[in-house]
């Protein structure tokens, strides 16, 4: 049973994106197709901020991409004085906003403020709650999201090579506003055959808002989630 991710390509250690593996354990073949790009903003700023860690209690990511835009600031001989912002990129909590402001209320608080590379289309529930608490934040957007420029081509050619898929999955609000309008296009009166998926529940707010009916939701945001989700909502349980 063919599916759709509309996700970029993530090759783990196996050589293998983690999402094909886990949906071929389960019997469906998964096709990735990117619908997001990304375009850095004031990396001159960042790099500014990151050469005076002193000035900073610490160091708040919630996306892979904040990530991408300090690694793109850092020279080799300054990331010892960025680690002493006390920065931690693996932490369980990390995408889940509720969470990881409890996480940061639970430690040590300091009066100097924590610095928050974020994305243009941030939420505003982390940066409220750690105001609530007197933690001092400065947020500066670091990335914006853009639509591939490869969306239509990729999709069309999908169509009409494998057909329409059984369930397209969407991973972000964004994703969904930038394809939308094509799968609609290309699926015309069939598209309410297709079961559509979504990562997580903002994704299937979004997906709602659109008047499209959620088949499944992944439980956290894991390969493993997602396929188990899809393995219910496509085909009785087998693996």
């Amino acid at each position: 049973m063919k599916v759709l991710l509309l996700k970029d390509a993530k090759e783990d250690d196996g050589g293998q994106d983690p999402y094909i593996r886990e949906l071929g354990f389960c019997g469906l073949d998964a096709t990735l197709i990117p619908v997001l790009s990304f375009e850095f903003l004031a990396l001159p700023s960042l790099s500014e901020k990151l050469s005076q860690p002193e000035r900073y209690g610490g160091l708040i990511f919630t996306s892979p991409r904040a990530v991408d835009a300090v690694e793109l600031c850092l020279q080799r001989d300054s990331k010892a004085r960025v680690n002493k912002m006390g920065l931690d990129t693996e932490g369980e909590n990390c995408g889940n906003a509720e969470k990881l402001a409890e996480y940061i209320c639970s430690r040590e608080s300091s009066a100097l403020p924590l610095l928050f590379p974020c994305g243009a289309l941030r939420g505003e529930i982390l940066p409220k709650m750690l105001k609530d608490k007197g933690i001092p934040l400065e947020s500066l957007t670091v990335y914006q999201k853009t639509p591939h420029p490869g969306i239509q081509v990729n999709l069309t050619s999908y169509y009409s090579e494998q057909g329409m898929p059984a369930s397209i999955t969407f991973f972000s609000p964004s994703g969904l506003a930038y394809s939308l309008k094509h799968i609609q296009e290309l699926s015309g009166n069939y598209i309410n055959q297709i079961k559509f998926a979504a990562i997580g529940p903002t994704t299937a707010r979004a997906l709602a808002a659109q008047g499209l009916p959620v088949s499944c939701t992944a439980e956290s945001p894991t390969p493993r989630a997602l396929a188990e989700g899809l393995r219910r909502a496509l085909q009785p349980p087998r693996c």
